[in-house]
């Protein structure tokens, strides 16, 4: 499939890597111009372009930005047809995207993306840390291997998410619809604590909607008292040992 990637962070990083040595043909994009776009990103073979250039004729478009971004982003899909499956893979932290009032009034993040860009999208590699979607990918027909829940609301994006899910090295599992998606947000017991299908499959009912600000808020305090800010990330055990500890 041929997939334009906005933002070239941990994460976007991580999924250029990935896809491009999965087969796809991947274009990779950020807010200051292809030159700048350090080489290991392209090492297994994606493409530095520019922002306009990873929307145009792309299968799939992940944006994974800062959500605070997103409706930025928004003038590059006015001519992106409706069958471009756009997927999102951004979280809402108030520390670092400034207050949204719509998401902090209950809004689930995912509609407030979609309301943005004017479009279907579909969630995914947000409930995973960095550092553990970088380092334990593993093959189909491995055991123990991490699930990543995603959410879509038409048929077509969840199965293509679900296959690129696949091909970046974990288990997909189908969270439901973009509305229900707030179960996978931050705070919630299947967000960055590195399960498995049966075991999302187990927590995923136990999250309480109105308890995830505040174990997400929580947790950034604890970080920032651990490495000194509430920006940096914490190494990948501390991060998916103090979720677990909060979330489920």
């Amino acid at each position: 499939m041929k997939v334009g990637i906005l933002g070239v962070g941990h994460i976007g990083k991580t999924l250029a890597l990935a896809l491009a040595k999965a087969g796809h043909e991947v274009s990779v994009a950020n807010s200051r111009g292809p030159e700048t776009i350090a080489a290991e990103v392209l090492a297994t073979g994606a493409e530095a372009v520019t922002a306009q250039q990873a929307v145009k004729d792309k299968d799939v478009v992940i944006l994974s930005i800062p959500l605070n971004s997103i409706p930025e982003t928004a003038p590059l899909f006015a001519d992106v047809p409706e069958e471009t499956i756009v997927i999102d893979t951004s979280n809402y932290y108030p520390q670092r995207d400034n207050k949204i009032e719509r998401i902090e009034a209950g809004q689930v993040e995912s509609l407030w993306v979609e309301e943005q860009l004017g479009r279907s999208i579909a969630k995914a590699w947000n409930a995973i840390g960095s550092a553990s979607l970088a380092k334990k990918g593993k093959s189909a027909a491995s055991p123990n291997r991490i699930a990543i829940p995603i959410a879509a609301d038409r048929k077509i994006d969840r199965e293509v998410t679900m296959k690129l899910v696949n091909d970046t090295g974990f288990d997909a599992f189908y969270s439901g619809s973009l509305k229900d998606s707030w179960r996978q947000q931050p705070g919630a017991p299947i967000y960055c604590t590195d399960l498995t299908l049966k075991e999302i499959e187990a927590f995923i009912d136990t999250a309480e909607k109105e308890r995830l600000p505040i174990r997400r808020d929580i947790a950034v305090a604890a970080i920032a008292e651990r490495v000194g800010d509430g920006k940096t990330n914490p190494g990948a055990d501390y991060g998916v040992r103090l979720s677990r500890a909060l979330y489920l």
